[in-house]
């Protein structure tokens, strides 16, 4: 089943034309519990690994809080987080030669952010050998840090900026903002703006003041290529963001059941924080893509 956005409720660049310049289009990914395969882009789903490479373990130290490992667990094996295709996903940035994107984490509380450390891997599915065992699930790992497996439905949305939103132009821009949403009942930030959920491209769904990282290279701010969100939606932004196929009778994703509304909300279980997300960002001048990122939550 595809998943569909409803239309933006209001005109967003006739009521503030001033956004228009800082349009960009993202890939909602809209990940739903299912059985994917390794030959299909997939969230927590099976990679595409070649046999002759060594599965990536961790061996960072870990700070010792709730979601830490063992002690002594020695070298801790990471688990898929993310498989795209760019046959699903072709605005993703791939090197030549490669034809998939994954990402993998370690799913235990690291310094940076104590949040899982990703890592990412571009790959040609064309090389590759055989698929890999069942990576080993790491002894002690919580499941708000393992998604479960994930079929994904790409969409094509236009988001304009929130946090990013230059201050001069939020600012001139406040009053409008305020007016709209005492007449409409839509407000900018949270019905107009960035889209939630797992995505590709577009803008960080920050929860804080934004944080682009630099390239430790060439020093350039880097390019936001992926942000996987504890949910899709959250107690405000569902009212425009919660995809039409998705939307109960009544019309309100309230209504529904808990367990049927998290099957919808949060279908990998994912909890990353208080509901926070990971951003990942990418160098492309640099030959080698060096990449980072970074998280935050409420």
């Amino acid at each position: 089943m595809t998943r569909t956005t409803p239309p933006r409720p209001l005109d967003v660049e006739a009521l503030f034309p001033e956004v228009a310049a800082y349009r960009r289009k993202t890939v909602r990914l809209h990940p739903r519990g299912g059985n994917p395969g390794t030959g299909e882009s997939s969230l927590g789903g099976p990679l595409l690994w070649p046999r002759s490479l060594a599965w990536p373990h961790c061996t960072d130290d870990h700070p010792r809080t709730a979601f830490a490992p063992p002690r002594a667990a020695g070298a801790l094996p990471l688990v898929p987080v993310l498989q795209l295709y760019a046959r699903e996903v072709p605005e993703l940035p791939f090197p030549a030669g490669a034809d998939v994107l994954q990402v993998l984490w370690c799913p235990f509380d690291h310094a940076a952010g104590y949040v899982p450390r990703p890592e990412l891997y571009w790959r040609d599915s064309s090389a590759s050998d055989g698929e890999s065992l069942t990576p080993p699930r790491p002894d002690g790992a919580g499941d708000d840090y393992l998604p479960a497996p994930c079929v994904l439905h790409p969409e094509r949305v236009v988001e304009y900026p929130n946090w990013d939103l230059p201050d001069d132009v939020a600012e001139a821009l406040e009053e409008r903002f305020e007016q709209v949403e005492e007449e409409t009942g839509w407000s900018y930030w949270s019905h107009l703006s960035v889209a939630g959920g797992v995505k590709a491209g577009g803008y960080p769904t920050w929860t804080q003041d934004p944080c682009w990282p630099d390239c430790t290279g060439c020093g350039g701010r880097m390019d936001h290529l992926l942000t996987v969100n504890s949910a899709e939606f959250d107690g405000e932004s569902w009212r425009t963001w919660l995809p039409t196929e998705d939307t109960p009778a009544s019309g309100t994703i309230w209504d529904l059941p808990y367990e049927d509304r998290t099957l919808i909300q949060r279908p990998p279980g994912l909890m990353l924080g208080d509901m926070g997300g990971i951003y990942l960002f990418v160098c492309l001048r640099c030959p080698d893509r060096p990449y980072a990122y970074h998280s935050d939550c409420s």
